[in-house]
């Protein structure tokens, strides 16, 4: 398509989804005079908040950032230059504060919001905004407790305003690959699905890297015990087993290991004097969840963030016909597989059962998970539509963190909630769908 024609669709407002996840075709803003912007709000510039300020800002023509956020006004000044350097107008700057956001949603017009904070602020900003009638995105987890999540739920409900968590790995080409071959029969009858988040990231993500000291996420792993971070272990899990459309977690039993990775991490990185090489932290190295559903399905889900391995998700989905292994990079169909009981290479099905998201070049970070979310977010903000992502899916994933640490203590099974209220019984899969 030559870009006369793309600015020209793009200014009629027929620009769909497909065309515009055609990867190669980025454009600036400032090309694009007649589009009508979708009006976002960055809350939160750091690391993650910069990366979507600079896709949103240099990649999407039909967004204009109006306004950024952020405790640290360095990071905003950051984010605003971003900006100017990609669009036509310069942002307002909100920062020097603790409560700056409260300011910004109630003087700026937005149609959305990226919410990129810590992670204690994300449920609070999201439902502020909710009620605003503000579509949210917002970053992993969007809650950290039960009561959290029921108050997003309700926010979204009566205000009629979608709200998504940027679970990008939910967009990942092969997992969307493997959901078309799901949901085309291949595996039958949906059983057991094995999940984790295996990250080595003490000395990066809790810990500085230089000499140890605490990151904002430290005082998490000294509070409490419990699968900090499930959603990149279990966000394509849910649309796989049809949780919340013909299906739902109905318990879930949490178990952690000593916690022993931080201190051996710290002694040998840093020496046996540092203060954490001998500190007692309360998060266990290894937490096992098994979660069960109301159509029989059994989930286990493993967070591993604090031992040195190399980075895995570990997907793994069985079915009555099947079973796919991410980690093999293999997979095994009864009656296609060539050879019987053994595995076989995964990538021709990735390629043959290529979800539309993917038919074109990815861009972007996260080898172009981010940027797709993303693309999709914009879509449903501008169509009015539900987010590619909904609400139920978001709160389910996030309920995870306080529920585990529950099951742990009490060492025994806990109810998970039905965030629906019975609408799962009714409601057909929506993530993932195309025309």
């Amino acid at each position: 398509m030559k870009r006369r024609d793309f600015l020209k669709m793009s200014s009629q407002g027929v620009l769909g989804t497909s065309m515009l996840l055609s990867g190669s075709m980025a454009v600036s803003a400032q090309d694009t005079p007649n589009v009508k912007k979708t009006r976002v709000a960055m809350i939160g510039v750091g690391g993650r908040g910069q990366g979507h300020t600079h896709t949103l800002s240099s990649l999407f023509p039909d967004v204009e950032i109006v306004a950024v956020c952020d405790l640290y006004k360095d990071r905003a000044v950051s984010a605003a230059a971003v900006c100017a350097k990609n669009q036509t107008l310069e942002p307002k700057i909100y920062a020097d504060g603790p409560d700056r956001w409260k300011e910004l949603l109630e003087k700026e017009t937005l149609d959305a919001v990226i919410i990129s904070t810590y992670w204690d602020s994300h449920a609070a900003i999201s439902e502020a905004a909710l009620k605003k009638g503000i579509y949210v995105g917002c970053e992993v987890p969007i809650a950290l407790s039960v009561d959290e999540c029921w108050k997003l739920v309700e926010a979204s409900e009566k205000y009629k305003t979608p709200c998504m968590m940027l679970e990008n790995w939910s967009f990942r080409q092969d997992n969307l690959a493997l959901l078309n071959m799901i949901r085309a029969g291949l595996f039958g009858d949906m059983i057991h699905s094995h999940c984790a988040h295996s990250h080595d990231c003490i000395d990066h993500w809790f810990f500085s890297s230089n000499d140890g000291k605490d990151r904002w996420p430290a005082e998490y792993l000294r509070k409490y015990n419990r699968d900090y971070y499930p959603t990149h272990s279990l966000g394509p899990v849910l649309s796989w087993l049809d949780i919340n459309v013909g299906d739902r977690f109905t318990e879930i039993y949490s178990t952690a290991s000593a916690s022993l990775g931080i201190n051996a991490m710290m002694k040998r990185k840093f020496g046996p004097d540092h203060p954490s090489a001998t500190e007692t932290f309360k998060q266990g190295d290894i937490v096992t969840s098994t979660l069960k559903t109301a159509m029989g399905k059994t989930v286990v889900i493993n967070l591993d963030m604090q031992l040195p391995r190399p980075y895995s998700n570990r997907w793994l989905v069985q079915g009555t016909l099947g079973v796919y292994d991410e980690e093999k990079g293999s997979i095994y169909l009864t009656g296609q597989s060539p050879k019987y009981h053994e595995w076989e290479p995964w990538t021709p099905y990735q390629e043959k059962y290529n979800h539309q998201y993917w038919k074109s070049a990815a861009q972007g970070g996260h080898g172009g998970t981010d940027y797709i979310e993303l693309r999709l977010l914009m879509d449903s903000v501008q169509n009015k539509s539900e987010a590619p992502l909904d609400v139920y899916d978001s709160v389910v994933m996030s309920a995870v963190v306080e529920l585990s640490g529950l099951s742990i203590a009490k060492n025994q099974p806990v109810e998970f909630p039905d965030f629906t209220k019975g609408a799962w019984k009714t409601r057909k899969p929506y993530f993932g769908v195309t025309g």
